[in-house]
């Protein structure tokens, strides 16, 4: 059974259409990654890709014991992905604003996995994509808008331990 451990919520200014998670021990750099993707992910880093209507967006970052409990909430979208953070002590960075240390108390150094879920604001007209080769809207769901607390975004991350060649729990 898994258990939440700690959590914290902030906000973030996303630029040039990305914000990230970063372990602040080692030297970041702008992954080089499939812009098809919503997660763009190296050691130490995974950046969210949004909306160029994202002004501000709300985070609430979650460690956890194990994996998280599936929740039947409705979201925009929702990723995965497993990364090495070799320091674990985490910031969230932007290109223009730099790094704002974020205070999660992770278990250890390690392999960890990440879900990130995010919805947009019903009340911010319509986001088109940003990934790459595709500017369609996107789903809005009305439900969550409390998360929102006045943002354009409201995201989601969810963080525990993993090992190597561990079996992924899917929803």
């Amino acid at each position: 059974m898994s258990r939440l451990l700690d959590f914290h919520e902030t906000t973030v200014s996303p630029s040039y259409r990305i914000f990230g998670l970063v372990d602040t021990s080692i030297d970041t750099y702008a992954p080089h990654a499939d812009r098809s993707q919503w997660l763009l992910s190296a050691p130490g880093m995974v950046y969210l890709q949004v909306p160029p209507q994202v002004i501000r967006a709300s985070v609430r970052l979650e460690s956890w014991s194990a994996v998280p409990p599936p929740d039947d909430e409705e979201w925009s979208g929702t990723e995965e992905v497993e990364v090495e953070l070799p320091g674990g002590d985490l910031a969230l960075e932007t290109i223009d604003g730099g790094q704002k240390e974020i205070p999660l108390i992770l278990p250890s150094s390690d392999l960890y996995r990440m879900r990130w879920r995010w919805i947009f604001s019903p009340d911010g007209g319509d986001f088109t994509s940003p990934l790459a080769g595709m500017r369609e809207p996107l789903l809005v769901p009305l439900r969550n808008e409390e998360k929102l607390n006045g943002a354009d975004q409201y995201c989601l991350i969810q963080i525990w331990r993993t090992t190597a060649g561990e079996d992924i729990v899917e929803e």
